[in-house]
């Protein structure tokens, strides 16, 4: 019998063999996620099916060998299987240990898998610009915890004015947390990488709005619930075909070179992402309708009449 070699942990420091497992199956039938070419924090009890809409990018049988320098050790790529029940979050406290010290990572939403990193990081904010190849012109979504993530990063939402405006505060309080992106005006905490426009040597030029989440989804909230304060999110698509990307292997086979740093493996999502709201007109106009269903109070708009602004708004919602 072949003796087992020596097993690191996440400090670098000996353990068990149990410690660290990675979830190769003898039984693994063809074109099932292998698993086992990434560094994995524990593995999942048996294994679950899952409804595949659609699969952006096929799998690669090569192991990854990453040359990009980023925050794992040994210089791998961090892959943690979780229930996506949330009934084992403990297994996330190394990933939001790396995203304080400015990783840039992927993890499961209500919706569809999004790149994220910590808000107030403006290194890792960048090094998601680079990943995720975003012109310095687009603006970023963020990720928030509680109403007073938003209240602090945003002007809130509109609460009824003079000027015309409803107020809806209450009626948004029962659709989140929820499968919306929710368009708001900026206020000045938030970063200005996420708001300015041009390359890294142009000033800066804020922008009036920004994209909102409260994701409802236990792995999502655990890590947010950690954090000291929102992500930076946008949506995982292929780099070529502009596709969904709902397999999280697949997600670190394609980004993973790029210098990704982790991802965590809430299990295969269907490629239905959040419906996005624009609150900073008088009425909450729909600009992309998506899983979150159109409410009584949303007024839809045909896509030929939404802004260019705005699309640019769309096309980084998770």
């Amino acid at each position: 019998m072949a003796v087992q070699p020596p097993v690191k942990n996440f400090h670098g420091e000996r353990c068990g063999a149990l410690s660290f497992l990675s979830s190769r199956s003898a039984t693994q039938h063809a074109g099932a996620p292998n698993r086992s070419r990434f560094r994995s924090v524990v593995s999942l009890a048996p294994a679950r099916r899952f409804a595949v809409v659609a699969l952006a990018a096929k799998r690669s049988p090569k192991r990854l060998k990453y040359a990009t320098p980023r925050f794992a050790k040994e210089g791998e790529l961090l892959y943690v299987e979780v229930d996506p029940l949330g009934g084992d979050c403990w297994k996330l406290d190394p990933v939001v240990d790396l995203l304080r010290e400015g990783a840039v990572g992927v993890i499961p939403t209500d919706t569809t898998y999004a790149i994220v990193c910590d808000l107030k990081s403006h290194s890792a904010i960048e090094r998601l610009r680079r990943i995720k190849d975003i012109a310095p012109s687009k603006p970023l979504s963020i990720m928030c915890h509680s109403f007073h993530d938003i209240d602090t990063y945003t002007m809130g939402f509109p609460r009824g004015d003079d000027s015309g405006h409803m107020n809806i505060f209450r009626a948004v309080k029962h659709c989140l947390p929820g499968p919306y992106t929710f368009i708001l005006t900026a206020s000045k905490e938030l970063p200005k990488q996420c708001t300015r426009y041009g390359t890294t040597a142009a000033k800066y030029a804020h922008r009036k709005s920004v994209g909102v989440r409260i994701p409802d989804d236990a792995i999502c909230q655990a890590i947010l619930e950690r954090m000291d304060s929102p992500l930076i999110s946008t949506s995982v698509k292929g780099p070529k075909d502009d596709e969904w990307m709902i397999d999280p292997v697949v997600i670190a086979d394609s980004y993973g070179p790029e210098g990704l740093d982790f991802v965590v493996d809430g299990g295969i999502r269907v490629a239905d992402p959040s419906t996005v709201v624009d609150m900073t007109g008088r009425y909450p106009k729909i600009l992309r309708q998506g899983k979150g269903p159109k409410l009584p109070w949303m007024v839809a708009e045909d896509d030929d009449e939404v802004a260019s602004g705005e699309k640019d708004l769309i096309a980084g919602a998770t």
